[in-house]
C-alpha cells in the first residue's frame, strides 16, 4: 500500500513539473515570441516519455491520426485557395458589401461564427486567416483585432450546434443525448448569438477603433492569380464542408457514416494534388509546425492525464453526482481552469469519462451541454485552450511573421470569456 502511494506521489511530482514546465514556457514566450508554440509543446512531449509517464512504444496508439490527417488535407485545400487568390476573391466580395468599419466588424464575427456552427471551429480556423487579414487591410485597423475577433468568434459561434467543435461531437456521442440538434439550438443559438455582437464590440473598445466610412473598393476580379487552382480550392472547399456536415448529420440520424472524419479532407486533397498548378508547392503549404504541435499534444496531454496530477482538484470540485446550480457551477468552472492547461478536446475526453462515472446518463441534457459550451468558451481565455487558437496564431508567425503575445491574448480573453460564460450560463441556468 505504501509502494502504491510513493509510486502515486511520483508521478503527481512528474505531471506537476511539466505542467509547470508548459504554462512557465508560455509566459516567457510572451517576452520572446520566436519561440514557437509547437516547440514547446514537443519539448513536453520528450519529459512525458522521459519520465515514464507514456512508453515509447504506446506513442502510435496514442497519437489520433485522424487529427493529423484532418490537419494535412485541410492545411493543401487551404493552401490552395489562399495561393491562386481564391481568399482575396472571397474577401474583397465580402468587405465591398459594408460601408464602415463598425459594420464590417460586426458581420465578420457573425459570419465566423455562424460558418463554424455548420462546419466546424477548426475549419474556419484554417479558412479564416487571410480573410481576416484582408479586413484589417481594407479598414486599415490593427491586424491583432481581426485575428482575435476571427478566434473568438469561431468559438462562440461553434458552441451552438453538434457538429460546431470536436468536443460537442465528443459529448454528443459519449453521453447519448436525445435529439441534440434541437436541445443545442433550444438552450444556446439564443444567448450565442448575443456573443457575437457583444465580442466585437469588446474588442473595438479595448484596442480604440474609432469608426469611420470605409474609403477602399477592392475590384473582385483583380484578385485571382491562378484560375485553375482557385476553381479547384473553391471545388474543394465546398465539397470538405458539404461532406463534414452530411457526414455529422448522417451520424446524427443512426445511418451509415465516415467515423474517421479526417479522412474526409485528406481524401479531397490526395484528389486534387496531382491536377493542381504545382503540387511540390502546395505540400509547402501545410503548416508542420502545427502538425508537430498536435502530435506533441497528445503525448503530452495522455501523460499528465495518467499522472493523476488533477485528481485532487476534481475531488474538490466536483467529488460526487450533483444536481441544479452547483452541478453547473463545478463543470463551467472545472472546464474553464482544466481546459486552459491540456487544452479543450483533451479536457471534455476525459472529463465525459468522469461524469458518466459520477452517474450521469443521457437524461442529463443539462449537464452535458453545460459541459459543452463551458468547455468550448474556455478556448477564449488563453491561446492553450483551444486547438483552433493554435491554428491562428502559427498561420500569424509562419506566413506573417507576427503574433499575439499572450499578454494581449489574455487581457481580452479575460472580459470576452467572463462575458460569453455569463450569458450562457445564465440562460441554460
Amino acid at each position: 500500500m505504501a509502494n502504491g502511494s510513493t509510486i502515486m506521489g511520483v508521478s503527481h511530482l512528474l505531471g506537476f513539473i511539466i505542467l509547470s514546465f508548459l504554462l512557465g514556457a508560455m509566459i516567457a514566450r510572451s517576452r520572446k515570441p520566436t519561440i514557437p508554440i509547437w516547440s514547446i509543446m514537443a519539448f513536453t512531449s520528450f519529459l512525458t516519455i522521459a519520465f515514464g509517464l507514456v512508453r515509447l512504444d504506446e506513442v502510435g496508439s496514442i497519437i489520433d491520426w485522424n487529427v493529423v490527417l484532418f490537419l494535412v488535407g485541410m492545411f493543401s485545400i487551404v493552401g490552395l485557395a489562399e495561393s491562386s487568390g481564391l481568399f482575396n476573391l472571397m474577401g474583397f466580395w465580402f468587405i465591398n458589401h459594408f460601408e464602415s468599419r463598425y459594420h464590417l466588424i460586426l458581420a465578420s464575427s457573425i459570419f465566423f461564427g455562424l460558418l463554424a456552427a455548420i462546419s466546424m471551429n477548426d475549419t474556419v480556423a484554417f479558412m479564416g486567416p487571410p480573410l481576416a487579414y484582408t479586413v484589417s487591410r481594407a479598414l486599415d485597423i490593427d491586424p491583432r483585432v481581426m485575428f482575435l475577433l476571427l478566434a473568438f468568434s469561431l468559438t462562440i459561434g461553434s458552441v451552438t450546434t453538434p457538429i460546431g467543435n470536436p468536443q460537442n461531437v465528443l459529448i454528443v456521442e459519449e453521453s447519448g443525448i436525445t435529439a441534440p440538434f434541437y436541445e443545442f439550438f433550444r438552450m444556446l443559438f439564443v444567448p450565442t448569438l448575443i456573443n457575437l455582437v457583444i465580442t466585437p464590440m469588446i474588442l473595438v473598445k479595448l484596442f480604440g477603433v474609432e469608426e469611420k466610412r470605409k474609403s477602399l473598393i477592392l475590384i473582385p476580379g483583380e484578385s485571382i492569380t491562378n484560375k485553375r487552382d482557385a476553381a479547384l480550392g473553391a471545388l474543394g472547399l465546398v465539397s470538405t464542408v458539404l461532406i463534414l456536415i452530411a457526414n455529422d448529420l448522417m451520424q446524427l440520424l443512426g445511418l451509415p457514416y465516415v467515423e474517421k472524419r479526417g479522412l474526409i479532407p485528406f481524401f479531397i486533397a490526395a484528389a486534387l494534388y496531382i491536377v493542381s498548378s504545382n503540387p511540390r508547392e502546395l505540400l509547402g503549404k501545410v503548416d508542420w509546425g502545427t502538425i508537430i504541435f498536435f502530435i506533441s499534444m497528445f503525448i503530452t496531454m495522455q501523460g499528465v492525464w495518467r499522472s493523476g496530477v488533477f485528481t485532487p482538484l476534481l475531488s474538490m470540485m466536483m467529488p460526487h453526482r450533483m444536481e441544479g446550480p452547483q452541478a453547473l457551477a463545478s463543470i463551467t468552472f472545472s472546464s474553464l481552469l482544466i481546459s486552459q492547461v491540456i487544452s479543450n478536446v483533451p479536457f471534455a475526453s476525459f472529463f465525459t469519462i468522469y461524469m458518466k462515472s459520477l452517474g450521469y446518463t443521457r437524461h442529463d441534457e443539462l449537464y452535458w451541454i453545460a459541459l459543452a459550451f463551458s468547455s468550448t468558451i474556455a478556448g477564449n481565455l488563453t491561446p492553450l485552450g483551444a486547438a483552433s487558437n493554435i491554428i491562428i496564431l502559427e498561420y500569424l508567425e509562419s506566413r506573417m511573421n507576427t503574433t499575439i503575445i499572450l499578454k494581449d491574448f489574455l487581457k481580452a480573453g479575460l472580459i470576452v470569456t467572463a462575458v460569453n460564460t455569463a450569458l450562457l450560463y445564465n440562460d441554460i441556468g
